[in-house]
């Protein structure tokens, strides 16, 4: 299978790279820098921003500007937000032109469409929210599933916290190995997380299979609140885990991007396992030990 990846040199393309080339599939990434990536990516071809989509069978798109780093300033939104919407118009007007067109697009969105929804339990079909993070995503899904309209098969992960070498784990990790780790705000909050292999294995499954279609949570079936998240990183890694961090400190230090670590989304994983999709790893406890070992 010929795929393309947008994003293929961040965190969850890495990874989902690996997996591809591991199972014999031909790879392109897509970068606005392909000299500096073909050096370190030479199992791969490498291609600019953007390419002829013709004859390729699937399409993956995971671009998007990192949520963490800045504080959400009015131009870091605009770049937050174009990054995502604007790219995957321009992704989906290039499918349009393709011949032949790749039959399948597999895009990337978050759980954070649902806005913060403390203890609800969230299918795909429930109500969206209207918060920035929320609006993004809806108009990142929106641009994607213009796909549709001409044929091409479009598959939405909404993505919840994603455990792996890197990402939002190893942003935890310094605390927690020093004993200060603990709950964020309140600790009730509710973190829909998967593990970086079943999160990659979901957007394959999505690729390979025809009847995946429209929007699916791509998350564990078994959300924690903050507090239970806290008490399995401190037994992970055999370290007391019960210093809370206050919401409004963390508001303080880090402005509005301290509501990706204090909303609320409880995902339901239901509409996944309906496909015959099988987590490797669905509890929290033992996925943290077997990442940390």
């Amino acid at each position: 299978m010929k795929v393309l990846i947008t994003g293929a040199t961040g965190f969850i393309g890495s990874f989902l790279t690996g997996l591809l080339v591991a199972r014999g599939d031909r790879v392109s990434i897509v970068s606005r820098d392909p000299e500096h990536v073909r050096n370190a990516r030479s199992n791969c071809t490498v291609v600019g921003w953007l390419p002829d989509l013709s004859g390729y069978d699937a399409v993956v798109n995971l671009a998007g500007e990192s949520l963490f780093g800045k504080r959400w300033s009015p131009e870091q939104r605009a770049l937050i937000h174009d990054s995502r919407q604007s790219a995957t118009e321009r992704l989906v007007a290039a499918l349009k032109e393709a011949s032949p067109r790749p039959p399948v697009l597999v895009s990337a969105s978050a759980v954070g469409i649902y806005g913060d929804r403390k203890d609800e339990v969230l299918g795909e079909s429930d109500a969206l929210g209207s918060d920035f993070l929320a609006q993004v995503c809806r108009d990142w899904e929106a641009a994607a599933l213009a796909a549709e309209e001409f044929g091409v098969r479009t598959t939405l992960v909404r993505i919840g916290v994603v455990l792996g070498h890197g990402g939002a784990l190893e942003k935890m990790l310094p605390p927690f190995k020093s004993g200060l780790g603990g709950p964020i705000g309140s600790g009730r909050q509710w973190l829909s997380w998967i593990h970086i292999r079943d999160l990659c294995r979901l957007i394959l499954r999505a690729v390979d299979d025809d009847s995946m279609r429209g929007a699916y949570n791509g998350c564990a079936p078994t959300p924690v609140t903050s507090r239970e998240f806290a008490r399995c990183l401190g037994r992970a890694l055999h370290r007391p885990a019960f210093i809370p961090a206050p919401a409004f400190m963390l508001k303080l230090v880090l402005g509005d991007v301290a509501q990706l670590l204090t909303d609320s989304q409880r995902c339901s994983a239901e509409r996944v396992l309906a496909t015959g999709f099988e987590f490797e790893f669905g509890e929290l406890e033992p996925a943290l030990c077997k990442l940390l070992r």
